[in-house]
C-alpha cells in the first residue's frame, strides 16, 4: 500500500530542508542529523522517575538511563526492559530516542534501562555487542537496587538496536545467561549480507537508502568477513531453539524488512513463539515520528503492550 499519509507529510518536509545525501556526509554531520530527528517525537511523556548512570564494564563505564513507570507504591520489584536505541552503530543516545523509552516503561508497567553503548568508527565491532552483554549481566545481577527484577528482563531494540536486542537473545543464549523472557525487534539490521527482495525495491529508501545501509556497514565493521559472525548477522544464525518468544515488527517500504521477515519465519519453524507485526504504509524508523504520526504512536503503544503481557 502507498506510504502512511503523515509519514508522507514528513518525508516531503524532510526533503524540502535540502542538503547533502546522508551517506555523503561526515560521521559528525549525520550525527547531528540523528539528533534533530528527535525533535520529531513530539512532547516527552511523563515518568515516575528517571536516573542517569553508569554500568562498570572493565576499565569503562558504560551510561544507561532507568525509567521508572508510574505504579502503586507497594507494586514490588518489576520486570525490566533493557532497551537498545537505533542509528547505524554510528549515532543515536540516551536523548535520541528517549520517547520510545518513555512509552515503553508507561505502557508496559516495566522499568526501562536505556543503554548508551559505544558507536562506531571510533569502537567497531564487537564494542556495541560485549557493551550490551555487559548491560544485560548488570541488570541482571543489580536490577533489585532501582526496584527491578533481573529474573524478568525483556530486549527491545530498534534498527541497529534490534540487531543488538536480537543478538544479545543469542549470546544469553550461548552463555547460558542471563535469561532473557521476550526480544522486541523493530526493523531490525539482521543479516550484513542480506540480497532479498526489499532490498532492491527500496534501494533509494526512503529514509534508508541502501547506499546508506552500507556507510553505516563501512563505519561499523573492521573488515568484511566480520559480517558473517553471528553477532553481526544475527539473521544468519541457525541454532534458533531455545531462544525467547520474540515480538517482530518489520516496515512495508524498507530494505531491511524481507531479513526480519524471513527471521521471523526461522524462529518459527525452530519453535520460537513470534510474534509479526508487518507494517502497512510504515517507513524505516517510523517510530521516531510518534510526534505527529498516528502509526507511529499506535504500534509503539502495541510493540509496549507485548512486553506487559509477557510479564502477566
Amino acid at each position: 500500500m502507498p506510504i502512511d499519509p503523515q509519514i508522507e507529510i514528513l518525508l516531503r518536509q524532510l526533503a524540502a530542508e535540502g542538503g547533502p545525501a546522508p551517506e555523503s556526509r561526515t560521521v559528525a554531520e549525520n550525527r547531528a542529523a540523528g539528533r534533530a530527528f528527535a525533535a520529531l517525537a513530539g512532547a516527552a511523556e511523563p515518568v515516575a522517575d528517571v536516573l542517569d548512570t553508569t554500568v562498570p564494564a572493565g576499565d569503562r563505564e558504560i551510561p544507561i538511563r532507568i525509567y521508572r513507570p508510574v505504579t502503586e507504591p507497594d507494586a514490588g520489584p518489576l520486570p525490566v526492559t533493557l532497551y537498545f536505541h537505533g542509528g547505524g552503530w554510528v549515532f543515536g543516545d540516551l536523548d535520541t530516542q528517549d520517547h520510545i523509552a518513555r512509552t515503553v516503561a508507561d505502557r508496559s508497567g516495566t522499568i526501562v534501562v536505556s543503554v548508551d553503548y559505544r558507536l562506531a568508527p571510533e569502537h567497531r565491532f564487537p564494542a556495541a555487542t560485549d557493551d550490551a552483554y555487559a548491560a544485560l549481566t548488570w541488570v541482571a545481577d543489580n536490577a533489585a537496587g532501582f526496584g527491578g527484577d533481573g529474573e524478568r528482563i525483556a530486549v527491545f531494540g530498534e534498527s541497529a538496536g534490534g540487531n543488538l536486542a536480537a543478538t544479545l537473545a543469542q549470546e544469553a543464549l550461548r552463555r547460558g545467561g542471563p535469561c532473557i523472557t521476550l526480544q522486541v525487534l523493530a526493523y531490525p539490521a539482521l543479516d550484513r549480507f542480506d540480497d532479498s527482495p526489499s532490498m532492491y525495491e527500496y534501494t533509494t529508501g526512503p529514509i534508508l537508502s541502501r547506499s546508506y545501509l552500507e556507510w553505516f556497514w563501512g563505519a561499523y565493521l573492521g573488515s568484511p568477513d566480520q559480517g558473517a559472525d553471528p553477532r553481526v548477522s544475527p539473521g544468519r544464525y541457525d541454532k534458533l531453539a531455545g531462544l525467547p518468544p520474540a515480538v517482530i515488527a518489520t516496515a512495508e517500504h524498507d530494505p531491511l524488512r524481507d531479513q526480519a521477515d524471513l527471521y521471523a519465519h526461522k524462529l518459527a519453524e525452530a519453535g520460537v513463539p513470534v510474534q509479526h507485526f508487518p507494517v502497512k504504509g510504515a517507513v524505516h524508523g517510523f517510530l521516531s515520528f510518534t510526534g505527529s504520526v498516528q502509526l507511529s504512536r499506535t504500534v509503539l503503544n502495541q510493540l509496549s503492550g507485548t512486553v506487559a503481557e509477557a510479564f502477566n
